[in-house]
């Protein structure tokens, strides 16, 4: 039997480890499941409703970790993980994702001899100025068994000199959440509708730094955003630290009465996913989002200069923009106005990936 630790830490992490953790429960005989939360997105909004909605189990440990800067969160993830490795002495650990918790707990993992899969393996978007992009690089490097969600990361690990042995291409295991709950999502709509007063609508989510911690970057999203909500209505689930760096900027969303800005909590994993299915157009900085709206069909503005899903690009509906207020405007209105709707799903996007996952972990590997 094999005792795996799990391992989230952000909202994102919830929907790739939630499969596993069900498929893995099919095999009680073969697999001892453990799960632990770092804590590093703590609020309800972004963390409790994820377990009730994904059917997870809570976690075994909670390490509270909490906010703080790139180096206190990694040094206070590591701290608290290495006694939880002590104690269990899992034989895997899987960190899934770029969060800090993803380096932390590898880097626990591997100084123990401890082996670790990191689910999401090889996506680059090159640019090193990113967190996450560090943490993806380094992760990978230390991690002894690499499951890809697409093929040009396969072709990155590769590159940088990961053993062939060590990758699988199991396809991207937060579609198969997609596609499970798709259903329930769905019967949600009406009510939202109706709360909202929807019809046509842009969903926007904005959480990095690069866009929420610089002011004048901020200044004209915001302003991009108000403007084209003169014509259609804009959603804006707000983020908790984009909401306190809008706070600090004292902008007024609501100085022009003509503008229809909606401005909410953050929402739980089913009320989004509804509103992604219909929305008229996303903008976003996420990662994740870029992959749901490829799968759904539905064109996406991701405010970056680059992403590290550029199969989003070839295959799917997401295009990327900069994060100015004219940018924002012209690529809107070009979206809005375009009767294309692609929707060409990447190869191995089928709601069967933690399947494929599982058959690893059940096959030969050591």
């Amino acid at each position: 039997m094999k005792k795996i630790l799990h391992v989230v830490g952000a909202r994102p992490n919830f929907m790739k480890i939630a499969p596993i953790m069900r498929e893995m429960a099919q095999y009680p005989d073969q697999f001892k499941q453990m799960l632990v939360h770092t804590g590093q997105h703590y609020d309800a909004n972004m963390s409790q409703v994820f377990f009730e909605e994904l059917d997870m189990p809570r976690p075994d440990v909670n390490l509270e970790v909490g906010s703080g800067s790139h180096a206190r969160q990694t040094a206070q993830v590591m701290q608290r993980f290495e006694p939880i490795i002590l104690e269990h002495k899992p034989d895997w650990i899987i960190v899934p994702g770029d969060v800090n918790s993803t380096i932390a707990c590898a880097l626990v993992a591997s100084k123990l001899g401890v082996k670790i899969a990191h689910v999401e393996a090889g996506l680059r978007s090159f640019d090193r100025s990113m967190p996450e992009e560090i943490n993806r690089i380094l992760t990978d490097q230390i991690s002894d068994l690499l499951l890809t969600p697409s093929l040009d990361a396969n072709d990155n690990l590769l590159r940088e000199g990961i053993a062939p042995d060590k990758i699988h291409f199991v396809g991207n295991v937060m579609i198969d959440t997609l596609v499970r709950l798709l259903p329930k999502a769905e019967s949600l709509w009406p009510s939202l509708k109706a709360q909202h007063n929807l019809d046509r609508y842009i969903l926007v989510t904005l959480h990095r730094p690069s866009n929420v911690d610089e002011p004048d970057t901020l200044s004209e999203i915001i302003s991009a955003m108000m403007e084209v909500s003169q014509q259609i209505p804009v959603l804006f689930p707000v983020h908790p630290r984009t909401l306190s760096r809008i706070e600090a900027l004292g902008l007024n969303i609501n100085s022009n009465g003509n503008n229809h800005l909606i401005m909410t909590n953050p929402l739980g994993y089913l009320d989004f996913l509804a509103l992604q299915i219909h929305a008229t157009l996303l903008l976003t900085d996420s990662g994740g989002i870029q992959e749901e709206t490829t799968y759904l069909g539905v064109p996406c503005l991701t405010a970056r200069p680059n992403t590290e899903r550029p199969v989003t690009l070839t295959h799917g509906t997401n295009q990327l923009v900069k994060s100015q207020r004219d940018a924002i405007i012209d690529a809107t209105e070009k979206a809005l106005n375009s009767q294309a709707r692609c929707k060409q799903i990447p190869k191995l996007w089928d709601g069967l990936s933690s399947q494929r996952i599982v058959d690893v972990f059940l096959g030969d590997i050591k």
